[in-house]
């Protein structure tokens, strides 16, 4: 069982993990991730939709991604927030091909998310001739001030 920190409660929370953050899919899920400011403990949330399966299909595959998630907050406790959805083809995966999707898709997600805030956070310069330089490559064209 996820902590009540560590869960992405609301709806407003997750429309901004899903449509601010980095996508990823596997064939059994599909996971968002978005930073949140340092120190914050990480918020993982779960959609299961009823294309997954009956009640207990969907409560199974629910309960084998949040242990998923739960073992994840051990490398990556503080500032994701992490939304997981869960495909159609996951009602009949096991246990071993969910865990390898979502590890995979999280890594992935991760590295892609550090590579968008490091772009993000890159300086901007001007230099006398017009040219502007972001992260040490230079781009024809005049900065906005």
């Amino acid at each position: 069982m996820l902590a009540t920190r560590n869960r992405l409660r609301t709806s407003t929370d997750f429309s901004t993990t899903v449509r601010s953050g980095v996508r990823n899919g596997r064939r059994n899920v599909v996971l968002y991730a978005a930073a949140l400011p340092v120190g914050e403990p990480s918020r993982i949330g779960f959609i299961v939709s009823k294309s997954v399966g009956n009640a207990v299909t969907r409560n199974l595959v629910k309960r084998r991604l949040r242990e998923a998630g739960a073992a994840s907050l051990k490398k990556y406790g503080t500032g994701y927030a992490i939304v997981v959805r869960a495909l159609p083809a996951s009602a009949a995966a096991s246990w071993q091909q969910l865990l390898s999707d979502y590890n995979d898709a999280l890594e992935s997600t991760i590295r892609r998310l550090g590579n968008r805030a490091a772009a993000q956070t890159g300086s901007l310069e001007q230099s006398a001739d017009g040219t502007t330089a972001v992260n040490g490559t230079t781009q024809e064209g005049t900065a906005r001030a």
